[in-house]
């Protein structure tokens, strides 16, 4: 007698049954392949969602589409359910919405998400936004694999400051967060 673990004898009768979804409609879940930038640099901020996501629209209509979804690169902000979470979206909000900035784009991640930096243009002086909500301890600096990020440094700072976030005795980084607690969807 052959014995199957329930993982495969549900493959086996979802493809007998034709439950399983087309192959077009697996490809459309996966993340885009396209490489190519997109066709600008000058935009302004039209939406923040979070402390590290906004969305721009191009200065100069080039492009495609009207609106572009960018996760700043570099940095890692609390979640909107966690200690200092709406703090720090409060604070890129203050920062740049509807104000221009220059979009520098890095790469995509694995969700096909677009990271950049933005840059401020609106001040004196072009301050990089990744940089400036670190320094303010509204963010940390994006660590990988022991790499500290690229804004370890204004990280430090911010820690020896007690800056924002590092203020807060619970405030830990949002893979912690959601390693314990799971996203703020669930809660």
């Amino acid at each position: 007698m052959l014995r199957l673990d329930w993982r495969r004898a549900t493959c086996i009768a979802s493809v007998l049954l034709g439950c399983l979804p087309s192959s077009t409609a697996l490809a459309s879940r996966q993340p885009s392949t396209r490489t190519e930038q997109p066709p600008f640099t000058e935009a302004s901020v039209v939406r923040v969602i979070d402390g590290d996501t906004v969305w721009v629209k191009p200065t100069n209509q080039t492009s495609d589409k009207p609106y572009w979804r960018v996760r700043l690169h570099g940095i890692d902000a609390p979640e909107s359910c966690q200690a200092h979470g709406a703090e720090s979206t409060q604070a890129l909000r203050e920062r740049v919405m509807q104000r221009p900035v220059r979009v520098t784009w890095m790469q995509r991640d694995v969700y096909g998400r677009w990271l950049a930096r933005l840059h401020d243009t609106n001040r004196m002086e072009i301050t990089d936004v990744g940089a400036w909500m670190v320094a303010n301890g509204h963010a940390w600096s994006y660590q990988f694999k022991g790499d500290p990020g690229p804004y370890a440094r204004e990280e430090q700072r911010a820690i020896a400051g007690k800056q924002g976030l590092f203020a807060v005795p619970q405030a830990m980084r949002p893979y912690q967060f959601r390693r314990k607690n799971g996203p703020c969807s669930r809660r």
